[in-house]
């Protein structure tokens, strides 16, 4: 089947941002509000978030700010009910790392939860709104995850949190694809694509006082690049006319930084049936029908 839906910039339509009060978020925020859209900033400080929105390019009031907590499903369910107008773009950017096992307050291990699992329920439950695209911020360090699809929460495996990261960036990709299968199938315009941001300073990588250094750690204040650029790749993704399930990231440095292209994934995330696996179990884990 042909693949004719196109890009365009978003100018006087709504953008939904998760995790938009700093770094690649906020940058993206910024980037698209430029360029003339409104931006609801889907965020768990919205002090932080009213504080950002204020600063957006545009007309005052023209942003706006809603609670949105993807380690806890109903404040997902929440928000999603309360959004009755088309949406041009979801770009679900919010992601959290963590070294040590922790779970959502629905019990699922913290980073599968949060940053594919809220994502899935939130998409799922807006994409009757939505006109254009979804924006997944995935990782090349999905290369380095190993998803056992019997045990993504972790309670059988010895936790291991670098891991349990690449596999949630696997899970993007996995998702991503799915997703833009689903659409494509029903003959929709929507499409979904995925980005890589690459190597960037920001507070995904802010460790508590004490804590013992690793080798990103060390490698980020010396090469990582500013959010700006790392928002390149997702703004490409959010505008440029690219086929559905395109992975966009940085263009040099391996992938790791300048500029925005389209990238490669490894082969585990291209398969169809773990994408398809992967879809089913997630609808059980977060009772997406129910909540519909």
């Amino acid at each position: 089947m042909d693949d004719t839906r196109t890009g365009r910039a978003p100018t006087d339509e709504t953008v939904i941002i998760t995790g938009g009060t700093s770094g690649i978020g906020r940058a993206t925020a910024v980037a698209l509000a430029g360029a003339g859209a409104r931006i609801v900033l889907a965020v768990r400080n919205t002090a932080k978030g009213r504080a950002v929105a204020s600063t957006l390019p545009g007309t005052p009031g023209t942003h706006r700010v809603r609670a949105l907590d993807l380690a806890r499903l109903e404040t997902v369910e929440a928000f999603a009910a309360s959004i009755g107008e088309p949406i041009a773009i979801l770009v679900n950017n919010a992601g959290v790392e963590s070294k040590d096992l922790q779970r959502t307050a629905d019990g699922h291990e913290l980073q599968f939860g949060t940053n594919h699992l809220g994502h899935f329920l939130l998409t799922t439950l807006l994409l009757p709104h939505i006109t254009d695209r979804v924006v997944t911020v995935a990782s090349q360090a999905e290369r380095m995850a190993r998803l056992d699809l019997t045990d993504l929460d972790w309670y059988r495996r010895t936790y291991n949190g670098g891991r349990a990261y690449a596999d949630s960036k696997a899970a993007n990709l996995l998702f991503t694809s799915e997703l833009d299968r689903r659409l494509l199938a029903a003959g929709s315009r929507v499409r979904a694509l995925a980005a890589h941001p690459g190597l960037v300073k920001t507070a995904i990588y802010e460790r508590p006082a004490g804590a013992r250094p690793n080798l990103w750690d060390r490698l980020v204040p010396v090469l990582g690049q500013e959010p700006e650029d790392g928002a390149l790749p997702s703004l490409m993704a959010a505008t440029a006319d690219l086929p559905g399930d395109t992975f966009v990231g940085p263009q040099r440095m391996m992938h790791m930084r300048g500029g925005a292209e389209v990238i490669g994934r490894s082969k585990r995330v291209q398969d169809p049936d773990i994408a398809a696996r992967l879809w089913s179990i997630s609808e059980d884990m977060t009772a997406v029908d129910a909540r519909r």
